[in-house]
């Protein structure tokens, strides 16, 4: 799993990139009340706003932290947004991407540095 400094992570199973917000940006947003997920077949580029997510406290853009085509959103977070709040990591993903350069990859903190970083904010 890799990290950017927006607080999203990444996962990569081959060239299919999961993408999420981290524990620490669902604790800062609080109680998230609505969920937009991006359509399959939008493509992205890195850094570029590709959902939404908001909470009682404020409304964020998820920023991709990969460039590709969006194969899948989770639209199960439409109807149960609060999974994001109770697992951000895991079933509260946002969306799969096709990645079109995994190089990507190497400009994102790993769980350590991520952690590392964190301590600074």
């Amino acid at each position: 799993m890799k990290f950017t400094k927006d607080h999203e992570w990444v996962r990569l199973e081959g060239d299919v990139a999961t993408v999420g917000i981290t524990k620490h940006a669902a604790d800062q947003l609080g109680d998230v009340v609505f969920v937009e997920t991006p359509e399959a077949g939008r493509a992205v580029s890195q850094k570029d706003g590709f959902a939404v997510v908001e909470s009682v406290k404020a409304a964020s853009d998820v920023y991709a932290p990969v460039s590709g085509e969006v194969i899948e959103g989770n639209d199960a977070l439409a109807s149960a947004p609060e999974t994001v709040n109770a697992d951000p990591e895991g079933a509260g993903w946002f969306a799969k991407i096709k990645v079109t350069n995994p190089a990507e990859l190497d400009g994102l903190m790993d769980r350590a540095a991520y952690d590392q970083f964190l301590t600074t904010l």
